[in-house]
């Protein structure tokens, strides 16, 4: 198994041995194409969180069960398959950023400052 301190190098099989259910559907290619893809629909609302989630997971210091809370709320985040279709004007991106708010809520504990400063640096860069 790999370093459960690495999520990136982690298999899927690895990821869903986390209990994430959406571990799954999580890669960091895929993260960073769902990104490119909606930044400027869902603007630094949606997306400075899953930034401070994705940072975090990053981390060597954030445990185990938090970066399956986080890698789930990613999956789901990328996850073409979600309760309300992103495709759906305004509505598309509620249940993501419900799952989004509702990891970050459960593993604020292990947000650091540096995750939420690279996340403000990454949304300027996309957003301007």
């Amino acid at each position: 198994m790999s370093n459960a301190n690495d999520f990136r190098n982690m298999s899927n099989d690895e990821l869903n041995a986390l209990g994430a259910d959406y571990a799954g559907e999580f890669s960091e290619q895929g993260f960073w194409s769902k990104v490119r893809k909606v930044a400027s629909k869902v603007g630094g609302k949606i997306l400075e969180p899953a930034l401070k989630l994705y940072y975090a997971a990053g981390d060597k210091d954030t445990p185990v069960w938090a970066k399956s809370v986080i890698i789930g709320a990613l999956g789901y985040f990328i996850s073409p398959v979600d309760l309300i279709p992103d495709v759906i004007p305004i509505l598309g991106y509620a249940d993501d950023a419900t799952v989004i708010a509702g990891a970050i809520a459960t593993v604020a504990a292990h947000i650091k400052e540096e995750h939420t400063r690279k996340a403000k640096e990454t949304c300027r860069q996309w957003l301007g």
